[in-house]
């Protein structure tokens, strides 16, 4: 099974809209990617809280049965659709995936 695990800090400001609704949007179209491909096990997007301590915004949590199901995802069009909004909005973004 593969973890992937991506937070992102968003801009200010950015495409007309401050952080709070940017980040908003983009938790919207990260749950639309949720079961796109077979062997997508777990697929949870949220929001950093207020009163607790956060350094991004937006936090992606997901498990995969295989590299190739993990694959899968980052190459479907669905998932590729939303990369432009997040590139144009984000302001700094960490990635991990491990093998358990």
């Amino acid at each position: 099974m593969i973890k992937h695990i991506v937070f992102w800090k968003l801009k200010d400001h950015a495409e007309g809209n401050p952080r709070a609704v940017n980040a908003l949007k983009m938790k919207a179209m990260l749950d639309s990617c949720a079961n796109l491909v077979p062997g997508m096990l777990t697929f949870e997007a949220a929001l950093a809280q207020p009163g607790l301590e956060a350094t991004y915004d937006v936090v992606l949590y997901s498990e995969f049965a295989s590299k190739e199901a993990l694959d899968a995802y980052q190459d479907h069009p669905e998932h590729i659709a939303i990369k432009p909004f997040i590139g144009a909005v984000r302001e700094a973004r960490q990635c991990m995936d491990y093998d358990i």
